[in-house]
């Protein structure tokens, strides 16, 4: 794996640090969290960030689904606070009931 530049380390770090906020809102309000994961491509940052909220099962995830829209504001909102703008906010959180690994 290759070093990252100054610039991928920043990105890095405020998408790390909003994430972070993410799931601790989520651990809070939502029943069935598991943990907060992202995944981007530096070189097409921010189009290319995913952050995905695993839930426990599929049923956990339709129940938050009509939820959505509202963690996506809240992920558009700490990525704005560090300097991110995210265009198309729906693009980029997801629910979803596998993990990492999956």
């Amino acid at each position: 794996m290759k070093k990252l530049s100054a610039v991928q380390l920043k990105q890095q770090k405020a998408v790390l640090t909003a994430v972070e906020a993410l799931e601790q809102l989520a651990t809070a309000e939502l029943p069935g969290f598991v943990q907060g994961w992202f995944s981007l491509e530096y070189e097409a940052f921010p189009a290319s960030l995913l952050v995905r909220l695993q839930l426990v099962s599929d049923e956990a995830v339709a129940l938050a689904q009509p939820q959505l829209l509202l963690w996506q504001k809240r992920l558009s909102a700490f990525m704005l606070k560090r300097g991110v703008i995210l265009k198309d906010m729906r693009k980029h959180l997801v629910f979803t009931s596998q993990g990492p690994e999956d």
